[in-house]
């Protein structure tokens, strides 16, 4: 969508890359550097809280699974087998639902749901037929597996880390208590059946402290890092796959194309109905008066004839007009350039049209992009109060670009549901995207980009 527009042509052509640097909030100013402040931020804690729970929920886990894997497996020979696996598969269903709701909580993930059984008619046997035939099941099946080794791995770096660098740190606090109730000088770092080496002394106790500091420091680092693969379990695993999301993509463009489809159709109705079919019907009441009247009074029906007659080139133009609004000739014949110009003849402002296209896109996107010009246009014309107005159209790699800019008061949104909403729809059903620059004063600059296809 319109928010959603890269950055490759942003800073090219001034628009907002969408980074928030531009909503007028500001960063809040530490003190301290992210290096010496990690060991004290929620967010740490929170981290290595997951990774404490980690190894207990990986336990859990893994037990369930193996369990019910082997006794699905084993009842295999009978018919018991399936709705074991199906329990299995339903149950791993369940635990990704809550390890999603654990990382959202104590990593700040957010990851969607996957996407839902397709159960073709109610009754148990369907339900386990679409259990067993769902990727996400089984994809949550393959994180419980994976989730313990790691969790495992995790919980023993993390906490040995933790545990020595707080310890160590604090060791001139309490060194004292090995003197008073151990019977040594402090820590024994070697020692032998002749002599032994103890951190007793200022030197060494100092020193002990700073490599504590320095694993105190490095341990949130190195738990964020471990942390990143759980997200990358979750967010692969738990979340909804990239061909299912494909999948919802599509029909959602889809629905949109057949509503846009069904929209232009209820239009051009309306416009025969309203407009040529109209005129076209009182054109033959007016001939049948004049037929009748041709014999008692001809130069009566000669006006009358004369009246149908403007009532014709009327009509005609209106049907030009609206053969033009389905798809034009001149674009079919002489492509994008010379159809903008003659769309840019019609604006009640000035208008600029530059197109440099070494060839012609696909019949379908060479449609959408005229009609997105055209529409904005008349945006233009109704709405902005521009003095003048410009249009450019190119090419990078297999991309098409255009973009309208005028001069007028700008303040067009296309978040309040205007007519710019429903274009960004129409380009996101053909994986285009629409982007609107336009602060109040203006100018305002919109651009599109779309597949080039051919």
């Amino acid at each position: 969508m319109a928010t959603q527009y890269g950055s490759r042509y942003g800073q090219k052509y001034g628009l907002r890359s969408g980074d928030g640097s531009h909503d007028g909030t500001r960063k809040r100013r530490h003190l301290l550097p992210a290096g010496l402040r990690a060991p004290f931020e929620a967010r740490s804690l929170r981290e290595f809280g997951h990774v404490l729970l980690s190894l207990p929920v990986g336990v859990a886990l893994f037990v369930y699974t193996v369990t019910m894997l082997s006794l699905g497996a084993g009842l295999l020979v009978t018919f018991l087998g399936v709705p074991v696996l199906a329990a299995t598969l339903a149950g791993c269903r369940l635990i990704g639902a809550l390890e999603r709701s654990r990382a959202r909580g104590l990593l700040g993930l957010e990851v969607a749901e996957p996407e839902p059984l397709r159960v073709q008619r109610p009754g148990v046997l369907a339900w386990t037929g679409a259990l067993l035939k769902s990727g996400s099941s089984w994809r949550a099946l393959l994180y419980t597996l994976l989730q313990f080794p790691w969790a495992v791995f995790s919980f023993s770096v993390a906490v040995p880390l933790w545990t020595m660098g707080w310890t160590l740190l604090t060791y001139p606090l309490w060194f004292w208590a090995f003197p008073l109730w151990a019977g040594q000088g402090g820590i024994q770092l070697y020692g032998d059946e002749q002599h032994a080496v103890y951190l007793d002394n200022p030197f060494e106790i100092t020193a002990t402290a700073l490599v504590g500091l320095l694993l105190t420091l490095a341990t949130p680092w190195i738990v964020r890092a471990l942390t990143t693969v759980d997200r990358v379990l979750v967010r692969g695993l738990l979340g909804p796959s990239r061909l299912s999301a494909r999948v919802v993509e599509l029909e959602s463009d889809r629905g949109v194309v057949v509503d846009t489809a069904a929209a232009d159709l209820r239009r051009i109705e309306r416009d025969l109905h309203d407009g040529a079919q109209a005129r076209l019907v009182n054109l033959a009441m007016g001939l049948g008066l004049a037929k009748e009247k041709l014999a008692e009074d001809p130069q009566a029906a000669a006006r009358m004839v004369d009246e149908a007659h403007g009532e014709v080139k009327i009509a005609l133009q209106e049907l030009r007009d609206l053969a033009r609004g389905i798809h034009p000739a001149v674009l079919t014949d002489r492509g994008l350039d010379a159809a903008l110009s003659a769309v840019a003849s019609r604006c009640t402002v000035p208008v600029r049209v530059e197109v440099d296209l070494d060839s012609r896109p696909a019949p379908a996107i060479e449609g959408i992009a005229y009609f997105t010009v055209s529409e904005l246009l008349q945006n233009i014309s109704k709405h902005s109060g521009a003095r003048s107005a410009s249009v450019d159209v190119w090419r990078v790699d297999n991309r098409l670009l255009l973009q309208v800019v005028d001069d007028g008061v700008g303040g067009a949104d296309p978040s309040k549901g205007s007519g710019l909403a429903g274009l960004a729809e129409r380009l996101d059903a053909v994986d285009g995207v629409l982007v609107v620059d336009s602060p109040a004063g203006g100018p305002t600059r919109v651009t599109a980009e779309l597949p080039w296809r051919r």
